[in-house]
């Protein structure tokens, strides 16, 4: 398989603060990359490298095969990019600001090429309404018509629903679909909604503090028999000091808010409650879970609490 984007051991400091930390990630042809993190995890930081926006503190990055400080305008040309909100001529249409957009990319676009961008995001009925009257999911549908308008093979979105409703949500959800197993476009798609990574990506990066914490195909990272729990008792504290003297230490991740987290095999669900009922747990609820945010809290909030009773 292709490689699209090779970073190894990209640092970024700004003063005092590392805001990316000796990070290395692959991105592969062909796929929805998704690149997750809470808000000030170095998300932002790391793509604004990527467009050359900021030069890196130490690190390589290669787009394309090619060194993206040696052959930048040769990169940036097969590059699309949504940073944040896109900002538009409010006061100009939808197919004068994509007409104007194309211009700026050195390239003649013909205008049916255009009206289809339009149609692709589902936009051509609105293609001579003046940017001021669309709703943010309908300016950030006409952003990645923007995106696209030069026909990039890499597409990069920096939080492309932030700020949205929920139908606008699903709307961008099904345009990276539709860019992805019909037009066969590579996206790398920064979010902190969990859940909506979850439908879209088939590859993932978890990031924390600027570090890299796990990397990989989605599928090969759940293990579908292995489950989060969230364990809430009438004295999560003292159950959490229970359980870590106890032979189900094994099973806690850490203990978060007004719970804690157990992971196990579904095998060992009754076993495990059998038990907790033997040590005089007060058991309040018992809750399994299994999904892309649940796993993302065991790697980072979890963690660090686990961290910090050690500590």
């Amino acid at each position: 398989m292709n490689v699209i984007i090779q970073v190894k051991h990209l640092t970024k400091d700004f003063r005092e603060v590392k805001a990316v930390d000796d990070l290395s990630f692959t991105v592969n042809a062909g796929v929805v990359y998704g690149f997750l993190g809470q808000n000030g995890a170095g998300k932002s930081t790391t793509i604004r490298m990527l467009l050359t926006l900021i030069r890196p503190t130490s690190g390589e990055i290669e787009i394309f095969g090619m060194n993206l400080l040696k052959h930048r305008k040769d990169i940036l040309r097969q590059v699309g990019a949504i940073i944040e909100r896109p900002d538009f001529y409010k006061y100009l249409t939808a197919l004068e600001n994509l007409r104007i957009f194309g211009a700026m990319s050195g390239i003649r676009i013909p205008e049916k090429k255009l009206m289809d961008q339009l149609a692709m995001v589902g936009l051509a009925e609105r293609a001579n309404s003046k940017v001021k009257t669309f709703s943010q999911g309908m300016k950030q549908r006409l952003g990645i018509a923007t995106a696209l308008v030069h026909d990039p093979g890499l597409i990069i979105l920096d939080e492309p629903t932030n700020g949205l409703d929920p139908q606008g949500i699903a709307d961008v959800r099904n345009l990276i679909l539709l860019l992805s197993k019909e037009r066969g476009k590579t996206l790398l798609i920064s979010s902190h909604l969990l859940n909506e990574m979850e439908l879209i990506a088939n590859s993932m990066l978890i990031i924390d503090k600027g570090r890299k914490l796990v990397e990989g195909k989605v599928h090969e990272l759940f293990d579908p028999a292995e489950t989060i729990v969230e364990l809430k008792t009438t004295d999560d504290t003292a159950t959490y000091e229970k359980l870590q003297d106890s032979g189900l230490q094994k099973f806690v991740q850490g203990k978060r808010y007004d719970c804690v987290m157990l992971k196990l095999h579904r095998n060992d669900v009754p076993s495990v409650m059998k038990e907790l009922v033997q040590m005089n747990v007060g058991i309040i609820s018992f809750h399994s879970k299994h999904s892309l945010e649940d796993y993302f809290l065991s790697l980072t909030t979890g963690q660090t609490h686990v961290e910090a009773v050690k500590d």
